[in-house]
């Protein structure tokens, strides 16, 4: 297994070859529940655009994120969707907002971060080169566990839950947004 810090300097090497690529080809953004997500915007400013990521942006707001996911970057974001976060039991989004459990929201938030700008080939060529799973070290200090599910990438937490990427290299201006269809926890 490759040291992270190589593979993600390969997957720097691998973005900016896939920008230039896209530049000269003018690839479109996916859109986003609906809405046109903008390459030259920053993570917090195309997520509070989408209409399916109310949650986390709230969320990254009650856990002053927001300088953090609007700077340089480059970012690669795990973004759960309103209904990832409305699968965790009653109450517990609401739990995490309030400003007593900041450090807890902090922690599961940054778990959904890692300080790269991976995109989809650049994670699938790793799973492929690391035998079917590669671990992923987020800033939160969790580890996932990325694999495929036929041509889908998925991410299995420290705790079991597997979520999959649903729409894959959003470009953002300081990192890229993979869509997930759940929440990701660390290890309790």
């Amino acid at each position: 297994m490759k040291p992270i810090k190589t593979l993600f300097a390969a997957t720097a090497l691998t973005a900016v070859s896939s920008m230039a690529f896209s530049a000269s080809h003018s690839m479109e953004n996916p859109q986003v529940g609906g809405a046109d997500m903008m390459a030259d915007m920053t993570i917090v400013e195309n997520a509070s655009n989408s209409p399916i990521h109310t949650t986390l942006v709230a969320a990254v707001q009650a856990a002053d994120l927001v300088d953090t996911l609007s700077g340089e970057g480059p970012y690669t974001v795990f973004a759960p969707t309103d209904e990832a976060f409305a699968a965790l039991p009653e109450g517990t989004v609401d739990s995490l907002l309030m400003p007593e459990n900041k450090d807890q929201l902090t922690k599961i938030l940054t778990c959904h971060v890692v300080e790269a700008n991976a995109m989809s080939d650049a994670i699938a060529g790793m799973i492929a080169d690391d035998g079917g799973t590669h671990p992923v070290s987020t800033v939160g200090g969790c580890t996932l566990q990325a694999e495929m599910d036929g041509d889908m990438i998925t991410l299995t937490d420290e705790n079991g839950t597997t979520a999959t990427v649903t729409t894959a290299d959003v470009r953002q201006s300081n990192g890229v947004i993979h869509v997930i269809d759940a929440v990701l926890l660390p290890a309790m």
